[in-house]
Parts: C-alpha cells; sequence; structure tokens
C-alpha cells in the first residue's frame, strides 16, 4: 500500500498501475468518484486524473493492516485544474485488500466531497455561497 500511494504521490501512472492486480476494483463512495474495474481501464484514466488534479499529495495519518487487508487514513492535498488551480485539502480513508502478489486487488476510497465543494467555492469570489457570507 505504501508503495502505490508513493507511485501516486510521484505523479507516475505506470508505477501506479504496476501495483494494483490485472482485475483491480476501484470503487469510490462519494458522488464526485468514478470507480473502474480492471487494471487496464485503471491506467487509462490515470493520466487525465494527474493532469487535473496538480500537486497531488497523499499524507498518511494512519495504516492499519490485518492479513490481507489495510485501512489508510489520508490528508490529500491537490489544486485542482478545472477550477483554476484552486488548492483543496481533504482528509479521507482507503480500504485495501491485496492480493497474494502483494498487488492492490480492491481499493474503496471514502472522502467528502462537500468538503471539496465547499472550498472550491469559498475560493470562487463570484460563488453565490460566498457572496451571502461576506456580504
Amino acid at each position: 500500500m505504501l508503495r502505490y500511494l508513493e507511485a501516486l504521490n510521484a505523479h507516475d501512472a505506470d508505477a501506479v498501475a504496476d501495483c494494483v492486480s490485472v482485475d483491480f476494483v476501484n470503487e469510490h463512495t462519494t458522488a464526485l468518484g468514478r470507480g473502474v474495474v480492471g487494471r487496464s481501464g485503471y491506467r487509462r484514466r490515470l493520466d487525465a486524473f494527474f493532469a487535473e488534479f496538480a500537486d497531488l499529495h497523499y499524507e498518511v495519518e494512519e495504516l492499519l493492516v490485518d492479513g490481507d487487508r489495510a485501512a489508510l487514513a489520508y490528508r490529500l492535498s491537490f489544486r485542482l485544474v478545472s477550477a483554476g488551480r484552486v488548492p483543496v485539502r481533504v482528509r479521507g480513508v482507503f480500504r485495501f485488500r491485496v492480493d497474494a502478489d502483494g498487488r492492490v486487488a480492491h481499493r474503496v476510497d471514502y472522502w467528502d466531497s462537500a468538503e471539496v465543494h465547499r472550498q472550491l467555492n469559498a475560493a470562487d469570489p463570484d460563488h453565490p455561497d460566498r457572496a451571502a457570507r461576506t456580504g
């Protein structure tokens, strides 16, 4: 799991894909996330993901491991390119299942999409929610 996070932090799409199994399941619990099944489908999406989430960085808060399963609490920071490189910081948790080769077979990602929206809206001077707070 730490090698997987290191590859994400390095923005190395090939290294990230190498950390997951051929039948990898990437599951998101938030409305903003999009899941995918299979290493090849996951790899195809990584370049666009890294381009949109500039300066992406996961910081480990806590890692719990039990056999082939793990939970990793993280702090994620990035600059969202489509929002003018607005900086965002959010906390979340990955749940992992690892296969016999040590590759991530299943990843479930939990994070608060409402918090991401709140931060993006706070950075937008034209957003109605910001005007209501500052007006």
